[in-house]
């Protein structure tokens, strides 16, 4: 059995070494779990074998001598790695299995993004951010960046560590083949609450966690990934878009317009996530943004200036002309039982409808639920899928476009919010 997510308190960290591959110093969480096993030095599990296509380590070829020192560097960082097969292909990227050419048995997934056409005299935005965020943030729980390069095509390679198991959400879906119960739920769920509060601590927003962002490495440790919506929020007078976060996780003030926001939008999501996991449907799954407020009160209670003062003056703020009052604990309780009354507590304080009051990510690991029984499973005996379907899922999920879901035709992929009419809704 596992332990609780509060294993390293703060004067714990100061005696914790961190992690080799940690090229940038950075804020350790004074939440984060120590591994169970030493990881190499770049972060990257060590399976067996001879790496990427059984191939063994090569010399390092000598660069041409014609090149300034800006291009030496880059052939340096280029030469440290080699690019096996390819696992996908997108519009937006290539994605291929390669290995440390020191090391072979160190996998990595090198992700090629390919130039946009409307972007040809630079990157674009959602790749910048990736890049940005990926470089700054080192942590157990969050995708590791290992190395950049370009090729002579300029096209931008990451060098990001291997997940092969695929995603949160493949395991979710597969009722028929994966089982897992409440000891299951909190290792995941921990997990997840460190690297958003990880996050939060480095004055990050993600604004985009959803199951299939949470991807599975080979020791059974989840990953949050794509940072294509990511930013920073230290100046809390800047505006920011409302139109982030995938419609069935994203929380009612920015539904409303709200520009000025905080952490509390990921902690939606979290809660969104915590419920997925428990009933292994998605909780609130609008097909538009006019169903998904309509879902929200239906579920949780209609946003008034009684349970959230100041809520009618954001620009878009429309309800369902029925008020719902908010749920109490004892309304979760039916449906999400299987964590206990403490578990349901925690989920009931993730979607508090006014964000002020919304819980924080610090205080959701300090929460009375992961000191009950039964403990979190450890990583290496939590549920998984093997085999060619997880590393698909994991390829597809590294080739799209950050910030997009897989399939943008689908109800999932409407990220952008639009204006609300409930006249034209429904009964």
């Amino acid at each position: 059995m596992g332990a609780s997510p509060l294993v390293a308190y703060p004067n714990d960290v100061l005696q914790q070494q961190q992690h080799q591959h940690h090229r940038i110093p950075s804020q350790q969480s004074p939440f984060r779990r120590q591994p169970s096993v030493n990881p190499p030095s770049n972060g990257t599990p060590l399976l067996p074998g001879a790496g990427a296509g059984g191939r063994s380590s090569a010399p390092h070829p000598q660069p041409p001598a014609t090149l300034d020192n800006l291009e030496q560097m880059n052939e340096d960082e280029k030469r440290k790695y080699v690019k096996g097969r390819k696992l996908g292909e997108g519009t937006y990227a290539n994605v291929y299995l390669g290995h440390s050419r020191s090391d072979p048995s160190v996998l990595v997934a090198i992700k090629k993004i390919k130039v946009q056409k409307e972007y040809q005299d630079g990157l674009a935005p959602d790749a910048v951010r990736e890049l940005k965020y990926l470089m700054e943030l080192h942590h157990p729980n969050i995708i590791s960046l290992l190395s950049v390069f370009s090729s002579k095509d300029q096209n931008l390679n990451l060098v990001l560590e291997y997940l092969p198991l695929g995603d949160l959400e493949m395991l979710i879906r597969n009722v028929d083949s994966v089982s897992y119960g409440a000891a299951d739920i909190k290792a995941w769920m921990g997990m997840l609450t460190r690297a958003v509060f990880f996050c939060h601590d480095n004055f990050v927003l993600h604004r985009d966690i959803k199951p299939n962002n949470l991807l599975i490495a080979a020791d059974g440790e989840v990953k949050l990934a794509d940072f294509g919506l990511a930013r920073s929020f230290a100046d809390p007078g800047h505006k920011m878009t409302s139109n982030v976060i995938t419609r069935w996780y994203r929380p009612p003030e920015l539904l409303f317009g709200a520009r000025h926001y905080s952490g509390a939008v990921d902690i939606w999501s979290v809660g969104c996530v915590f419920a997925e996991l428990i009933i292994r449907n998605a909780f609130l799954p609008g097909d538009s943004e006019v169903e998904q407020i309509a879902l929200i009160c239906r579920h949780i209670g209609t946003p008034t200036e009684e349970n959230w003062p100041g809520v009618t003056l954001l620009k878009e703020y429309t309800v369902p002309s029925d008020v719902v009052p908010v749920l109490g604990k004892e309304a979760y309780m039916g449906r999400f039982g299987a964590v206990g009354s403490e578990g349901v507590d925690l989920l009931v304080k993730t979607m508090i409808l006014d964000p002020k009051n919304r819980i924080t990510a610090r205080q959701m690991l300090e929460h009375r639920w992961w000191r009950t029984d039964p403990k979190p499973t450890r990583k290496e005996d939590l549920p998984r899928k093997s085999g060619g379907g997880a590393e698909v899922k994991a390829a597809a999920d590294l080739k799209r476009r950050p910030g997009v879901v897989a399939d943008d035709e689908g109800p999932r992929g409407a990220k952008v919010a639009r204006k609300l009419d409930f006249g034209a809704a429904k009964k």
